[in-house]
């Protein structure tokens, strides 16, 4: 798998992939990623609206949509299934590894879809080419192949707290996670599902928005006494920030990340 490139290599690489900014921020915290996203990006890049590219047909946030959904969102991106897709974001939640996780899920090549390591930030720190030009895209003619063993539902999320097969591990904070937070939607009830580790995301970050080293990762995950040879599945808000944990696994462990796609929004409904 080839989960991250660096900004170095993306710099070097531009005109040889397909880069999406793929930012999104939580609902309470009154940005706009497109509006930011046409005032400057990395060039070349085009914008990937993840609440938009989603399950239209449910109220939940951002699921994941159908396969024929999807094959319509990555063909009017122009992106064909031997393209190599950089997705980058700027948002406090590393929204860019949501998208990751979809092109596993939809069977897009393993090597072929990655994070930029250190996102926008690193990118804008380092005085690399930014612009505010919206590219014109080609369309392409994307196939996807669904690989349902990545996604778990709430009848098995339900199971496992009694079967306790996998490891389910909350992304969220732990103020969040604990319950002395309220969620940033109204209509959800504070707390976590029963048996769950916390984990918050955060913690696998360095300073400057890079993935924490594989050896680091190992031993964040042993000491909230992950099992890092048992299954596991990941959680958070609305399984946005779950997908920066199945990133770090995926590193750790070769995997592909297993998401609870409804995450704490549909559990936690009241």
């Amino acid at each position: 798998m080839n989960q991250l490139v660096s900004t170095g290599w993306l710099d070097k690489n531009l005109d040889n992939v397909k880069i999406l900014d793929a930012s999104w921020h939580l609902p309470n915290v009154n940005r706009n990623s497109f509006k930011e996203y046409k005032s400057n990006h990395i060039i070349n890049s085009i914008f990937f609206d993840i609440d938009k590219n989603s399950n239209q047909k449910t109220n939940l946030p951002h699921m994941l949509p159908s396969k024929e959904d999807w094959e319509i969102i990555v063909s009017d991106l122009g992106i064909s299934n031997s393209d190599h897709v950089v997705v980058y974001d700027d948002s406090d939640v590393f929204s860019s590894c949501r998208v990751w996780y979809t092109f596993l899920y939809f069977g897009h090549d393993p090597k072929l879809i990655s994070v930029l390591d250190g996102n926008f930030k690193k990118w804008i720190n380092e005085e690399r080419p930014t612009s505010k030009k919206i590219i014109n895209i080609e369309k392409s003619k994307y196939v996807a192949k669904e690989n349902t063993s990545l996604v778990i539902n709430k009848d098995e999320i339900n199971k496992n707290i009694v079967s306790k097969k996998i490891q389910l591990i909350d992304a969220r904070g732990e103020q969040r996670f604990l319950g002395l937070q309220p969620e940033p939607r109204k209509e959800l009830r504070s707390g976590n599902i029963k048996g769950s580790i916390n984990l918050p995301f955060q913690k696998l970050l360095e300073k400057d928005r890079t993935l924490k080293k594989k050896d680091e990762l190992i031993e964040i995950f042993k000491t909230k006494k992950v099992s890092i040879e048992k299954e596991m599945a990941f959680t958070c808000g609305s399984g946005v920030t779950a997908c920066v944990l199945g990133l770090a696994n995926s590193i750790i462990s070769g995997k592909k990340p297993v998401i609870y796609d409804g995450s704490w929004a549909e559990y936690g409904l009241n």
